[in-house]
């Protein structure tokens, strides 16, 4: 059954009747009330009658899934960028697919998708690159999105009101935090994650029940010990990334957001102190989960060497993995290593400039900072990456 959660969209609902911005308040009232709950139906019932209409979908197995997990800003995105252009293993979500978590409006907007290319030039899938890159177009040097580019799979629950991409609007997770998941009820963490399960074996029956399901996710972090319970045979890539950069990464990232969408500078406030105390628990927790868990595989990835090193990095991972790589994807490779350093940013950030105290962090995170030998930053600048060309939706 389709998944929803009532009670954080009523503390939504709430936080959008405090709100003080008018013009704040009606796009939130108008987002909570009308499109979720249109938007939410459409998809539970799509969901309901996925298995009648598709009863293959019922003999499709999920094996083996790989979990991208890590602070944001440690090279998740890169990390996925590349290995998801291993088309011959690898299923994701898009995401514009994350929107429509069933079969149905997936199957639909593909066969659109295939008259518009057939009868029509791209007419229509133009007009929706151009709507794409011009929404994103404010946080494009700091993080890539585009409607047919990958995504995270934490998007597959925005209208189930149980995703992290609510915080872009609303910045007080005590609202809409979904970090802590392994701490949640365990009836309703079960029922969440059963339906995301089921989101993933219907992605893999649309591009394929022989491929391996791939998934980024920073915010699944600390959710580490239900997707062990809920895919035992899960294998997990951890990127590490120094936290005295990430941590002012993320919040200047989010602060673009925020800023584009006129949350107030109190509530701004707010959600540093909230995303600070989250980021120590993102590097801490998986650790301790995975030191219960040895039978799972893991595979662990610097941060500094993915930059530099790409091609190299994503050899090891394959090793570590037991796959075989591809002549097509190591030319895939090898192109993205010629390109390592041509691409520049202005997302620049400090610790300063969000009160953050390095000694604090360097005590919080002792293991980790002895592990990687990580130097101390207080000025970081880039690198972004050079975004990898899309594969567009597929019309099969």
């Amino acid at each position: 059954m389709f998944y929803f959660d009532f009670a954080c969209w009523g503390r939504m609902l709430r936080y959008a009747w405090n709100e003080s911005d008018p013009g704040r308040k009606r796009k939130l009232f108008s987002l909570l009330l009308l499109r979720v709950p249109l938007i939410a139906s459409i998809n539970a019932l799509s969901f309901a009658l996925d298995p009648i209409i598709f009863p293959g979908l019922r003999k499709t197995e999920i094996r083996e899934p790989v979990f991208v997990i890590g602070h944001g800003r440690s090279g998740t995105t890169h990390l996925h960028d590349l290995l998801y252009r291993d088309a011959e293993r690898f299923s994701c979500f898009m995401m514009y697919e994350l929107f429509w978590p069933a079969l149905i409006p997936k199957k639909l907007i593909r066969l659109f998708a295939r008259l518009d290319e057939e009868r029509l030039g791209g007419f229509f899938e133009r007009r929706a690159k151009a709507r794409s890159d011009a929404r994103y177009s404010k946080t494009e040097d700091a993080h890539h999105q585009a409607a047919n580019y990958p995504e995270e799979d934490d998007g597959i629950l925005t209208y189930s009101c149980s995703s992290g991409s609510w915080s872009l609007r609303i910045p007080d997770l005590s609202v809409v935090g979904v970090h802590y998941i392994d701490e949640w009820p365990d009836r309703k963490r079960r029922r969440m994650m059963h339906f995301y399960r089921e989101c993933i074996r219907r992605q893999l029956f649309l591009n394929g029940p022989d491929l391996v399901h791939l998934s980024k996710n920073p915010t699944f972090t600390g959710r580490i010990e239900s997707l062990i319970e809920f895919f035992p045979d899960a294998r997990f890539i951890i990127p590490y990334r120094n936290p005295l950069e990430t941590i002012p990464s993320l919040l200047k990232l989010m602060q673009g957001f925020w800023q584009i969408r006129g949350v107030t500078e109190e509530r701004i406030q707010n959600g540093f102190r909230l995303i600070s105390e989250q980021s120590l628990h993102s590097y801490s927790y998986p650790d301790e989960v995975l030191a219960r868990h040895p039978e799972q595989t893991v595979t662990e990835i610097d941060y500094r060497d993915l930059i530099a090193h790409p091609k190299e990095a994503i050899q090891r991972v394959y090793a570590d993995l037991g796959y075989e790589m591809s002549p097509e994807f190591e030319a895939i490779l090898d192109e993205a290593e010629a390109k390592t350093g041509t691409h520049e940013t202005k997302h620049s950030y400090s610790l300063e400039e969000f009160g953050l105290d390095e000694a604090e962090i360097r005590e919080e995170l002792a293991p980790l900072f002895e592990r990687f030998d990580w130097p101390s930053k207080g000025f970081f600048e880039g690198p972004a990456f050079e975004p990898t060309p899309t594969k567009g939706i597929t019309t099969s």
